[in-house]
Formats: C-alpha cells, structure tokens, sequence
C-alpha cells in the first residue's frame, strides 16, 4: 500500500514539473526546434525564402558550398575571431573576479560596474564604440597627444579585428565574471589559509588551489564564449559590417548576406548554417571532453 502511494505521489511531482516547464518547452519546439529542424529540410532545396513553391535539389547545395571560397574565408576568420575572443574574454573575466573578490571593500559597486555593459544590447554598444573609434580616439589622438591612438580602427583589416575584439570583451566579461565570482566564493577559506601557513605564495595558492576548484567554472566559461563566438554578428555588424570588403565577415554575416542580400538564396544559406552547426557541434564535444577530462585530473 506504501509503495503504491509513493509511485502515485512521483507520478503527481513528474506531471507538476512537466506543467511548470511546459511554457518553456513549447516556446523552446516553435523557436528553436522547429527552425532547427525544417533548417535541415531547406538545406535540400532551392527556396529563395519567398516563393511558395521550391525544388528539392538534394545535397546540390552542399557541394557548391565545398568550392564556395567567400563562406570558407569566413569560416577562417570565426576561428580566428574564436580562439581570440575565448582567451581574452575569459582571462579578462577571471582576472577582474579575482581582483574583486580579494577587496573586501567596495564590492558590490565593483562588481555592478563590469556587470553593467551585459545589460545593454550589443547594437547599441557596437555603436556606441563605433563612435568612439571614429570619433574620440582621433580627437584624443590631435588634441592631448595620444598619437599611439590615431589609427584607422575601422578601416584597416588589423585594427579593426582589435576593435572588434575589444568590444566584444567588453560586453561579455562581466557576465563571465559573475560565474567566476560564484565559483571563487565556493573554494573553501580553510583550504586557502592552510595553504598560506604550508608558505605558499599568493600565485602559487591561486594556481594550486583556488584555480583547480574553480574547474568547473572555466567549462562553463568556455562552452558560452564558444558558442557566442562562433555565432558572432551584432558587435561585427555595428562596428564593421564585415568591411573593409570581407575582411572582418563573420560566417553569421556571410549567411544573412547569402539570405537575406543579393539573390536571396534562402536555401543555399540555410545549407551554410547546416555547416556550421556540424563545425560547432564538433568543437563544442572536443571542448567539454578535454575539460571534463582536465577537471577529473585535478
């Protein structure tokens, strides 16, 4: 009779949880599921995203995209923009999480003034650094003597990936900062002062004792930086529109170009998307496998 109970209690606790998620799981299936999957579908076709009749043209999208040099240009420089923006993002946030947390004073305002720019859209923080760059280094630059700052920081290719870098950094660090800050609050202060009186350095507690414990959090850090950067467009759009010509063109950008510009080829791009989804897809696994792995080691 008790056990009957209790199965009945479980199944009334499962059919609650599925009530309260329920909201979100639909909205999840028509946003995102759904898209994702007729995505697949369109891929194998010519659609031109406005007609109502389209053709079914199997993986003919797929090897035009294999000679498609523009799309692989832009594959090369999301790597390249990637593997940038996860080191800097994340030293930068970890570095302001350490520095935050070992000043008892002043905490909160601190943490609230790096956390801010993760509040406002990255449109308008693009513009707003676009200002900045064509505006106010150059008077900085002929006016108080800043020279080192009188560059073309929007039309030279070099220069203009530094922005591009900068911006994004600066949008997306104090939102990594907060989970490092939840992960360095969690390692416990017994641990850390045993390591102090054992004659241990404040590097050498960090590296070999605060850091290891904070694994977790630089997994997480990393998963988030990849994805966003790999789906990069907002900060490249406002600041460079993938310009000077396609130096700065993200693969996000090349798609919604392919798609939404030009001959308007819905289903070839939505064949790019379908690309990259598989690169990020196998990026991500090697990434969580190499960390999980580093995380049990430690």
């Amino acid at each position: 009779m008790y056990g009957t109970t209790a199965m009945q209690q479980k199944k009334i606790k499962n059919l609650q949880l599925i009530i309260f998620c329920a909201p979100a799981l639909i909205v999840y299936i028509i946003f995102k599921l759904y898209p994702a999957g007729s995505g697949f579908f369109y891929a194998l076709t010519n659609w031109n995203g406005l007609n109502k009749t389209y053709d079914i043209v199997g993986f003919s999208n797929f090897v035009e995209i294999l000679s498609d040099r523009y799309f692989w240009n832009s594959i090369l420089f999301t790597m390249k923009y990637v593997i940038v923006f996860v080191l800097v993002a994340n030293v930068v946030a970890l570095t302001l999480a350490v520095a935050i947390e070992s000043r008892p004073k002043a905490r909160g305002f601190f943490r609230t003034i790096f956390y801010m720019p993760n509040m406002i859209s990255m449109v308008i923080g693009g513009y707003m650094w676009m200002f900045i760059f064509t505006k106010a280094l150059y008077y900085l630059a002929d006016n108080h003597g800043f020279k080192w700052l009188d560059h073309s920081w929007i039309g030279d290719p070099n220069y203009s990936f530094i922005a591009i870098i900068i911006v994004s950094t600066w949008g997306t660090a104090g939102y990594l900062m907060i989970i490092y800050i939840a992960a360095l609050q969690g390692v416990p202060d017994n641990v850390k002062e045993a390591a102090v009186v054992d004659g241990a350095s404040p590097w050498q507690c960090f590296w070999r004792i605060t850091f290891p414990l904070i694994r977790h959090a630089l997994t997480i850090c990393i998963f988030w930086t990849l994805n966003a950067g790999f789906q990069v467009f907002d900060v490249i759009y406002t600041l460079t529109g993938g310009g000077p010509g396609r130096a700065t063109q993200s693969v996000a950008i090349h798609i919604y170009e392919e798609a939404f510009r030009g001959n308007i080829r819905y289903g070839y791009a939505t064949a790019k998307s379908t690309v990259l989804f598989v690169i990020v897809l196998i990026v991500t696994a090697i990434q969580l496998k190499i960390t999980s792995r580093k995380e049990q080691e430690w």
